[in-house]
């Protein structure tokens, strides 16, 4: 096809070139598909221990509603179908819903041990001074 006459194109049809829009479309879904892959694979790795996996399952459903959100944009961006569109937001939203109540339940985690710690390193630190000399 070296030559442009080849392409059978009517008079009447125009080339647009994609819009930037278009482009962040394309790269937003590309990375939804990738957080998905990535935390799919991370709760996998947390279920290898008992306490991990009680993190670890809700982040391989996270995962895959992300994924299933990202594959709900692709088929609006093709099709236009406008179901599509509210099923991806809809996913995505059941994202973000369970990743927030991770995220607070990792933080109250994090401030429990931190306290736990404090009170162990208290008790003994009085244990070495409470001991005869």
């Amino acid at each position: 096809m070296e030559n442009l006459d080849e392409l059978n194109l009517e008079s009447n049809t125009t080339i647009k070139p994609p819009s930037p829009f278009q482009y962040a479309f394309e790269s937003m879904t590309k990375d939804m598909r990738f957080v998905g892959m990535f935390t799919i694979i991370y709760g996998a790795i947390n279920c290898l221990t008992i306490i991990g996996a009680l993190i670890g399952v809700p982040m391989i459903f996270i995962g895959m509603r992300i994924r299933e959100a990202a594959d709900q944009f692709s088929i609006f961006r093709t099709t236009n179908n406008v179901a599509s569109l509210r099923l991806g937001f809809e996913q995505q939203g059941k994202y973000f819903r369970i990743i927030k109540i991770l995220i607070i339940i990792q933080l109250v985690l994090m401030v429990l041990s931190i306290i736990a710690v404090i009170l162990f390193m208290s008790f003994i630190f009085s244990s070495l001074i409470s001991l005869p000399a």
